[in-house]
């Protein structure tokens, strides 16, 4: 009996299957790795849209308590924002939500709390002119001497 070299057709099928086994594994890795990828990209976008909304708030300088909603450009995200007053008088409790135009799926939430600005009436800068006005005697006697 002479045996030849070389492997046989039941070693050549075992290495394929073990191959074919480790490429599906691999294959499905980096699947979710894009994926992943893709939505961490979404979820980043959408918090930065989020911050510029709230700093859009700030900039326009006076708060409106109740609920607005709208699109951001490009028409991929939209987002619902509740203002709501608390305890504290002129201090504004912000929830804003960021979604999917498409599937209205939640991408992220942001809240925060925003001070109006204080402004001041006529009166009070009249009163702020009339005080700067009416010095210390001594005070303008010590600059005089200067």
């Amino acid at each position: 009996m002479r045996r030849e070299a070389g492997f046989s057709l039941v070693e050549v099928m075992c290495a394929i299957l073990i191959l074919g086994i480790g490429l599906v594994g691999f294959i499905q890795g980096i699947t979710t790795a894009l994926g992943s990828s893709k939505e961490s990209e979404l979820q980043t976008t959408a918090m930065l849209l989020a911050s510029g909304k709230i700093e859009e708030l700030r900039a326009d300088g006076f708060l409106d308590d109740g609920e607005t909603e709208g699109t951001f450009e490009g028409e991929l995200y939209q987002w619902k924002q509740t203002i709501s007053g608390t305890n504290i008088k002129g201090l504004h409790k912000i929830d804003l939500v960021v979604e999917n135009t498409s599937s209205s799926k939640e991408i992220c939430e942001l809240q925060t709390m925003l001070f109006e600005p204080y402004l001041t009436t006529e009166t009070e800068q009249e009163n702020s002119k009339k005080q700067k006005d009416k010095r210390d005697p001594k005070q303008e006697r010590k600059r005089s001497r200067e």
